[in-house]
């Protein structure tokens, strides 16, 4: 009785973290509606309610068994599929399948996601990229890059087999969104008037920003379902201490964040306060499960340091990505990544051992050039036949009432500031 009461406590907590996460995609969509322009508003908004469909869909058909294919003893832990579709394996719902988690359970938590990946995508290519070649990106990318590259360490693939750790997805879910998003951007350009002839860069800012603030509270709540969910049990101990670590980051993130970018700019800059916390997020989420709370402070700040001096330095290299999503995802991905090699409980300052960073530092690498590698054919391939962007009058008119013949809002007004 104990056994049964302890595994339908532990499902449980796994389904409220899918509804956590799940929430997720609602704060992804109002940060990036809330930042970018009302001409284009209805756009992103389409974008993220079929990034959530093709996630799940893909992740029905063929996702969740390329991320968990069962890699036999003697096989490579590079490629496995364990076939289409979905079935009830043997043991099915009880706990014979997990002791934390139903079949079901496990698939819908990991098809939630599944979509995020493309989600930070969209929000550094949002204004300029035609729609329905984002949908076909987001098709292959989410449902055959994502799954492959997250069976190297989710599914017991070679980088699980070294010692590589990533809990819930530093790089595993945004640094692979990060770096399709830095191949998206360069292959894009810029939106128009955004970089000047005279190397003046010129703030294109956001319409709304308690629709993006809003965004940043729902991501952060959330992410106690995205990062305490990875637990995959409800045990008390440590669960609580993720919570307790994820918090820590994000509030030390926007800390650092508005200490910094007052410093450098001399300006009380909400837009840095919204990405410090992600950065803090992001930072802690490889290695929630192997802080302490000081790490988590020390982590989140860092990260928040970081994302402030990060968006400039993207700035400065024409890579315009109007949600700050390369900085968010991918820097801070990759430096979470490398944090667990320095405070995890098999880092530097826990072992005086670098071989964990070493370990940290070459999954990064081979995530990277998988991921770099993959996006640009993907996109490349979508330049080179239907076209990537849309065009000037589309643009400067907004992607709204050229792409699905409507405004988000009454009486809008045509122009390059809307």
């Amino acid at each position: 009785m104990e056994t049964t009461l302890n595994f339908t406590i532990n499902n449980v907590w796994m389904m409220i973290s899918i509804a956590l996460v799940f929430i997720m995609h609602l704060g992804f969509s109002a940060l990036e509606v809330g930042l970018a322009r009302s001409k284009n508003a209805i756009n992103i908004l389409f974008k993220n309610f079929m990034i959530v469909a093709i996630g799940l869909i893909t992740y029905t058909i063929c996702g969740f068994n390329l991320m968990y294919p069962g890699f036999e003893e003697t096989s490579s832990g590079i490629f496995g599929f364990a076939g289409w579709g979905l079935s009830l394996p043997e043991g099915g719902l009880t706990a014979a399948y997990a002791d934390g988690y139903t079949y079901w359970t496990d698939f819908l938590f990991q098809g939630m996601f599944a979509a995020t990946a493309a989600t930070i995508v969209s929000g550094a290519v949002a204004e300029r990229i035609k729609l329905n070649s984002f949908l076909i990106f987001s098709l292959i990318y989410v449902g055959v890059v994502y799954p492959i590259v997250g069976s190297w360490k989710w599914g017991g693939g070679f980088l699980d087999q070294m010692g590589f750790y990533d809990f819930a997805g530093s790089s595993l879910v945004h640094s692979v969104g990060g770096w399709a998003a830095v191949v998206a951007v360069i292959l894009l350009g810029p939106r128009i008037g955004k970089y000047l002839s005279d190397g003046t860069i010129k703030p294109i800012e956001g319409h709304n920003m308690p629709l993006a603030a809003l965004g940043v509270f729902l991501l952060w709540f959330g992410w106690f379902g995205f990062n305490g969910g990875s637990v995959l049990s409800a045990d008390p101990g440590i669960v609580s201490l993720v919570l307790v670590t994820t918090s820590l980051a994000a509030a030390s993130g926007i800390i650092a964040a508005f200490i910094t970018s007052y410093i450098k700019f001399k300006t009380y800059d909400i837009t840095m306060a919204f990405n410090g916390s992600l950065a803090g997020l992001v930072g802690i989420t490889a290695g929630a499960d192997l802080m302490s709370p000081l790490d988590a402070i020390i982590i989140g700040f860092i990260a928040g340091v970081i994302i402030v001096f990060a968006v400039g330095i993207i700035d400065r290299l024409k890579l315009d990505d109007p949600v700050g999503a390369i900085g968010v995802h991918l820097i801070c991905g990759i430096f979470g990544t490398l944090a667990v090699g320095i405070w995890g409980d098999k880092g530097v300052f826990n072992t005086g051992s670098f071989s964990q960073l070493g370990i940290q530092a070459y999954g990064v690498m081979v995530i990277g050039i998988t991921c770099l590698i993959t996006s640009f054919i993907i996109l490349f391939t979508i330049k080179k036949t239907i076209g990537l962007r849309v065009s000037e009058k589309e643009e400067v008119e907004g992607l709204d009432i050229h792409e699905h013949g409507m405004n988000a809002y009454e009486g809008i007004n045509l122009n390059d500031n809307d």
